[in-house]
This record gives structure tokens, sequence and C-alpha cells, in this order.
């Protein structure tokens, strides 16, 4: 099998994607029921036969890692050994996985009656399952799908049976066992159950990383995580967590396996079956528990269209190409292989890199619909008008809101050639006019969007929402409609991000000199870490690239010395400045609300209903037109930024962690994100 390495050099515009076969087509021209009964003969890891999860359960409770474990729990705790194996067992009675076929059938079928009401097409990258099967007999291999929706991992299974592939095994949350019936049957498909957080339970993790290696070493079934650790309810990516990447790895690094493939997938909605509950969630409504008859209470959903939906199975990464001259694997024998070992700094920084290139590889095989666009240019032209202010009765389409049809099919059209120029992965029907494209497109998003008299605006005011009320009970609602069109427009946002941290680096900088534009940038692109998936140690790369994508577009002029924007280019580069407007805007609130607010006891735990508390004051008293800035994700995360730049300290005091705030560090970051730049010696400073 060949493998791509992810550190080779490419070219957005060269690399050639693979086809999608709609592979509902043939589900609505045949049986479902003979379906769901097919032969299902999966070829697995070196041909060998599936074993049975009682085989699974000793092999773990017989390692000798976790006999390792227990005896050192023993002598720490004075715990009588015999016990701390029986709690092993009880721990990995509770987390296993119980595959049967019989309930894979009847989800088989019950997912092809639900996907052929739900979805218009289901397309797969077919030579990308070619691509799979192979890497499936060769080697051990980890499935890596994005993560925007609860469907995600049901429709993986259902595609690697609908293609006679070996079924994943696949990390569940714990909540979904509180689903009673439902929670069993996911666990007979394949799921496998473990905690939110390990905290300090050394046998837990034993269990858990014996159990997941077990299944690795000996090729068993395909593993499947979400490098993301938990769903994007922004529809970006989010920080890739790494404890579950270290444990797959560990058995290459060991010398167990000749190697494991890494395969990143790709899945892509053309609208989200969550869309409102994520922008609510967003804004403080507790997220509503898993459970059974909440799942049937959802069944609202069915009367829905939501499109297509496509999935990219990315080549298979080959974990030993990509440690070549990165990890020195002769560490790992200078002791037992079962005696567990924190990785090196060498080894993590690795796993770090791995992590954040694969999420990378995800986001370049999105296929991005014609709404993420126009979803784009409406936001950008609802804050140009009067914003989250707008929060009276229905507004009229003749003051100052959204934009003219005509308009806004024209600067889709513009928009286009330029997501197509930068190498995105873009599904608009050339085949049909334009305007065609966009009706049908605003058709399908028609709770977000409004028509009338030629002119289209979003929808100011959740479905089914509060009408008239207090003024917080309706910014609320214009909150969760905003939130929700921006969870589409975060879906190109990996495709702009660099040429717009250019554009705004530009904009900031008070002079033209490259220099000074990529220090402006580099600035940026750490204080935004956090909010994008920007590789460490690449500031440089992404300079270059969003310079040669900027130059390539007619939008700038760079030489040795200088970096100057093109009469042409002025459109684009204002786009692209927009783009990040609600993000910088965003992360400024949060810098004033602790340099203006923030009481010497403000706990961590209080910072978030803090920090929007005074967000809607700003936005009510018209200091503030971005309601994004209401967003518990962009808090958390400027709060993660400002962390680690130094102008907000963690105090441990007990039970509760507090912030001590910097301001002379914080009040630096304020002004140069509202363009007052320091000197230069303090922005190298901050880098």
């Amino acid at each position: 099998m060949t493998s791509i390495s992810l550190y080779s050099p490419r070219n957005p515009m060269l690399k050639k994607r693979d086809d999608f076969e709609d592979m509902l087509e043939e589900r609505r021209s045949s049986s479902d029921l003979k379906y769901a009964f097919k032969c299902y003969t999966p070829v697995l890891y070196k041909g060998l036969p599936p074993c049975k999860t009682t085989m699974l359960k000793s092999m773990v409770l017989q390692s000798d890692q976790l006999h390792y474990v227990i005896n050192q729990i023993s002598k720490e705790t004075g715990e009588v050994a015999g016990a701390i194996q029986e709690e092993a067992s009880a721990i990995l009675e509770e987390m296993a996985h119980r595959l049967q076929l019989s309930t894979v059938r009847f989800f088989a079928f019950a997912l092809t009656k639900a996907f052929k009401t739900l979805f218009r097409s289901i397309s797969v990258n077919e030579e990308g399952i070619q691509r799979l099967q192979q890497a499936i007999q060769d080697h051990p291999v980890v499935l890596l799908p994005s993560h925007r929706s609860y469907m995600d991992f049901l429709l993986m299974s259902y595609i690697l049976y609908t293609y006679d592939l070996a079924l994943p095994v696949i990390a569940a949350g714990m909540d979904f066992m509180g689903m009673k019936i439902v929670g069993e049957m996911l666990r007979m498909s394949g799921a496998f159950f473990i905690r939110r957080s390990f905290g300090g339970d050394k046998l837990y993790w034993a269990v858990f990383s014996e159990y997941v290696k077990t299944m690795l070493r000996n090729g068993m079934a395909p593993v499947e995580f979400f490098l993301e650790g938990t769903r994007s309810r922004t529809c970006k990516s989010l920080t890739p967590k790494l404890g579950l990447l270290n444990i797959v790895m560990e058995p290459f690094l060991k010398g167990e396996v000749f190697d494991v493939s890494l395969v990143p997938v790709s899945i892509s909605y053309e609208r989200i079956l969550e869309e409102s509950l994520y922008a609510r969630e967003l804004l403080g409504v507790p997220k509503p528990k898993e459970s059974t008859s909440g799942l049937f209470k959802a069944r609202k959903v069915l009367g829905e269209n939501y499109g297509s939906i496509h999935v990219y199975f990315g080549h298979p990464v080959s974990v030993r190409t990509l440690s070549e001259g990165r990890v020195n694997r002769c560490e790992f024998n200078l002791q037992p292989r079962f005696i567990p070992r924190k990785p090196s700094d060498d080894t993590q920084s690795f796993v770090n890199d791995v992590a954040y290139r694969l999420v990378r590889a995800q986001e370049e095989n999105m296929v991005l619909m014609p709404w993420v666009l126009l979803a784009s240019l409406l936001l950008q032209a609802h804050y140009r008008g009067p914003g989250c202010s707008a929060l009276g009765p229905e507004p009229d389409p003749h003051h100052h809101h959204g934009m003219t049809l005509e308009e806004l099919t024209l600067q889709a059209v513009w928009l286009r050639g330029l997501v197509r120029g930068f190498g995105a992965f873009l599904h608009w029907p050339d085949d049909k006019p334009p305007s065609e494209v966009v009706s049908a497109s605003m058709s399908l998003h028609q709770g977000l969007v409004r028509v009338s008299d030629g002119r289209v605006w979003l929808l100011l005011k959740e479905p089914g929402g509060p009408g008239p009320g207090t003024p917080e009970e309706r910014l609320l609602g214009v909150a969760v409609a905003v939130l929700s069109c921006a969870s589409y427009r975060n879906q190109v946002l990996h495709v702009f991000l660099r040429p717009s941290l250019l554009a705004t680096a530009i904009h900031i900088a008070s002079s033209g000199r490259k220099e000074e534009v990529f220090n402006t940038f580099s600035f940026l692109r750490n204080m935004l870490a956090n909010e994008f998936i920007l590789c460490p140690g690449a500031a440089v790369q992404d300079f270059e690239e969003a310079c040669q994508q900027l130059v390539k577009s007619g939008a700038l002029q760079v030489s040795q010395q200088q970096v100057t924007a093109t009469d042409r280019g002025q459109p684009t580069l204002a786009f692209l400045t927009d783009m990040l407007e609600p993000f910088l805007q965003g992360y400024q609130v949060v810098c004033r609300y602790l340099c203006e607010e923030a009481s010497e006891s403000l706990t961590e735990k209080d910072f978030v209903p803090a920090v929007r508390n005074f967000t809607v004051k700003l936005i009510l008293a018209g200091n503030l037109r971005y309601c994004e800035a209401l967003s518990s994700d962009l808090q958390k995360n400027a709060l993660a930024a400002l962390l680690r730049l130094g102008a907000v300290h963690r105090v441990n005091g007990g039970e509760q962690v507090t912030l001590k705030v910097d301001k002379m560090v914080l009040n630096s970051l304020t002004d140069t994100l509202g363009g007052k730049l320091p000197t230069q010696k303090s922005l190298l400073a901050r880098l």
C-alpha cells in the first residue's frame, strides 16, 4: 500500500480529488430489507478471522501492562491486587463493545429509511473506499472523521457496511449509555464507552489504553475516534486532543506492529440537523441530555429536507513514514514494553504536529456548498447594517438590511471564483444558472433567510422563538439566527484563514514593509491559535502561502521589502478582513471585560456567564453589533489565548480557580487588536 506523507508540500490548485458516487441512488430503487440482510463478508487484517469480544476482554485483563499497573496501585494504596483486578474487570465490562451483526442489520434497515427521507444524496468517494479496503488488509487502521453532528458515527458505520468493509469500533462518550435500549444497541454496533475525563485514575487509563492497543496490535477491527474530542458546535475545526492519538501510535513506536494507517475522513453536511440546537448551546442554553425519549421526540426532523452529505475518505497516512527522522524509537527499548511511560518532549511534539496536520487534511477535503458562500455574504451585509442591534419587530427590507437578490447572486459568483482560486473543494453545479443555484440554496435554508421585493436578508427572529418581549429575549432570537448562519460561514473559514490574517495585518500595520506586515500577521496568528487550526511553528509557511494566494488573485504585489495592495484587490481584501472581524471584536470584548469589570475574585467557572452578561449590555446599548461575541466557544478560546500569552494567570485556591489579570499585557494586546500598533520591539516580544 502506498501512503502519502502529510509533510510533503502541496499546491491545492494542483491537487486531484476523487469523484463522488451517490450511495442512496441504489437504495431508492431496491429493497431496504434485502439490503439490510445482504451477504456481509468483509476482508479483515491479514485475512484473520473475527475476534470474539470475550477473547478480547480476556487478552486485556491478562496483559502484562495491566498487571503491572495493578501491582503498582496495590503497592501505593495497600489494596489487595485481586480487588483491583476485579475493579479493572468491571471497568472493562462497562466500557467494551459487543458487536452483533443482527443489530448492525437492524441499524442498516432503519438508517436507510431515515436517510432516504432526510437527505437528497449521500455521496462517497469510491476511490477512497478502495484505498481503505487495501489499508485494512495491510496494517491496523485508525479512522479519524471530522465531527459536526451526532450523525457522524452512524453514517461512518453505515457506509462501511454498504461497501462490505470491516465495521469500526468507535470511541463514544458515556452520555450515550444513558439512552437505555439505544445505548446498548450502539454498543452492539461497535461503540465502546469512555469517560469524558479520567483525571488521575491510573487504573481506568490502563484498562482503556490496553483495550484500544489490543485491538490495534491484533488488527481486530478499524478503531474510530474523533480527533477533536467532541462535536464542533460552531462547524469549524477544533483544536485536536492528543490522548487517543498517543495510544494508537504507541504499538508502532514500541515496535509491536510494523505500521499503523491513519485515515482522515471529511464529512460535509449541506444542512446540519442540530443547527439551532448548537446556537442555543453557545448562548448558554443547557444541552438536552441524551435519552431514548429525546431521540423519539426528535422524529419531527424527518419532515425536513437536509440536502446532501459528502463523505471523503482521505489517503491512508503511514505513521511509519511520518515518524522517519522525527522520532527515535530506540528510546522505547530502554525498558520493558509493558511499563507505561510518559512520551518524551520530541515524541509529544511529533504527535501534536501530526494531529494538526490530520485536521488540516480533513479541512482540505471538506466539500463546500453554495450556501456557505451566501451565508458569508449575508452575514457581512447584516453587520454593515444595524447588526445585532436590530431588536425591533420584523425589519423593513428597504432600510439597511441585506442586499438585492441580483447583488447577492453577482457577489456569490465573484466569491465562487475566489474560493476556487484558493483551491477549495466547492460543489457548485456549473450546468445551472447562478440565479437558480442561489434560489435553491435559500429554499433549503428558508429558516435562516427571507426574500421579499427582490431583497434578501437574514431572518432575525428564531423560527418558533420569542416574539415581542424583553430586549434580552429578542436578542436571544437574533443571536440564535446569527450564530446558526455563522456556523455555515465557518465552514469556509479554513479556505480564507491565512489570506484573511494577511489582509487584516496589512490593515493594522502602519506601513507596507514586509517585515512589519509579517510581524503583525504572526501576532494575529498567535492570538487566534486557539480559534483556528494553525500548525505550530508554521508562521513563515502560512505567511508565504497567503502572499502567494493574494498575489495570484491580483489583490497584492509582494517584493523582497514591500507588501502593496492593488486597486483591483480592494474588494477582496475588504471581504477577507470582514471575515475575521467578528472574532477580533469578540476577543476585544473579552479583553475589555477583564480590564474594566472583572473582580479580583473572578473564578474560571463564572468567567463565561460574566462575559456574556457584559456583552449583552454592550449590544443593547448599541456599542457592539457582533452577536458572535456572545458565543461561549469564542469566549473560552479567547481566555485560552490570554492564558497562553500571559495576560491572565490561573490561581488555585482550594476548590475554586480564580483568574488574575495582568492589565499592562492585556491593554497592550487590546490596543494591537484594535489597530493601535505598539512598537516593533513590544510586538516581537509577544510572538
